[in-house]
């Protein structure tokens, strides 16, 4: 059972503090890979939630290789988001504090991303429209990386 799971099988839906990490891979189209949530159908960042005694660094390279089926490194701190709330579809209630990462492929992917969370990965201009993303965290996310590759240019 997941740090998380246990926390809340003792907290229920009761509104807590969670941290996660996330990634940005852009291809040289500036592109951003996206995953396709099983949950909600919506798009979002790879990445997840910490569990206990994890870095966000080892965090971010093991929920990449879960979402996308890829090995990664982090390469740059982009943004720790702490202002933004969640409730999911299942009632639980979070503020996520969450580390957002540029990153770059280790190799080419290596396995199937897990299909409890992952439907599909996609790469996103990040010159086009955004998708439909899970949370508000993710659409600061894009804002926030687009803002990086256009001061970048």
């Amino acid at each position: 059972m997941s740090y998380i799971q246990a926390l809340r099988q003792k907290v229920g839906h009761m509104p807590v503090i969670l941290t996660s990490a996330s990634g940005a891979l852009v291809n040289e189209a500036d592109e951003v890979l996206l995953q396709e949530r099983a949950d909600t159908g919506d798009w979002c960042f790879p990445g997840g939630y910490l569990e206990y005694g994890e870095s966000f660094a080892a965090c971010m390279v093991r929920e990449y290789q879960e979402d996308a089926g890829i090995a990664i490194r982090p390469v740059k701190l982009l943004a720790l988001q702490d202002t933004d709330e969640y409730t999911y579809p299942n009632g639980d209630v979070l503020q996520p504090i969450n580390a957002f990462y540029l990153v770059e492929a280790t190799g080419a992917p290596t396995t199937a991303p897990k299909a409890t969370e992952t439907v599909r990965t996609k790469y996103f201009s990040l010159h086009g429209p955004q998708p439909k993303f899970f949370n508000q965290q993710h659409e600061k996310m894009w804002a926030i990386l687009q803002a990086h590759f256009t001061h970048k240019a």
